[in-house]
């Protein structure tokens, strides 16, 4: 993945932070900090990595929004319970929750969720934004940090 990341830079991270917002079971924090190893610029791989988390996100919004947990179930593995639990989880506390999308493993699930729920879009959008540029923001610190502990 890393000679991806390394042909096509800041489109390569686009792509794998994009995917990883889905519900496709990887991470885009790795890519995230090959690309900053490889030299490119953090600004430019927080709005990269951001904009396609973010996106991949509102993919998962609209898929819930589609109300078939049956197509969720067969092309992406994802049991019913488990959405079901997210969504009880999720009841009561509002579209605000989309913020706490990129924590692992039930992050992904959250937009799906509140995509099924018919969460206002626009509260939904601007709270994933917001938490997504928090994460790729304290992403960069942290490989930065860990890149200059080697170096």
């Amino acid at each position: 993945m890393l000679d991806f990341l390394l042909q096509y830079g800041y489109y390569g991270l686009f792509a794998v932070a994009f995917l990883a917002a889905t519900v496709l079971p990887f991470s885009s924090e790795f890519a995230f900090g090959g690309c900053l190893a490889a030299g490119l610029d953090p600004l430019g791989c927080i709005v990269a990595a951001t904009v396609g988390n973010f996106l991949g996100g509102t993919t998962s919004y609209y898929l819930g929004y589609l109300g078939k947990i049956e197509w969720i179930e067969k092309y992406f593995k994802v049991k019913r319970a488990k959405i079901e639990r997210v969504r009880q989880w999720l009841d009561g506390k509002g579209a605000y929750m989309a913020f706490f999308s990129f924590v692992p493993f039930v992050g992904d699930l959250i937009p799906l969720a509140l995509g099924f729920m018919r969460a206002s879009l626009t509260k939904v959008a601007i709270s994933m934004f917001v938490g997504k540029l928090v994460r790729f923001i304290a992403t960069a610190y942290i490989w930065a940090a860990a890149i200059d502990a080697v170096v």
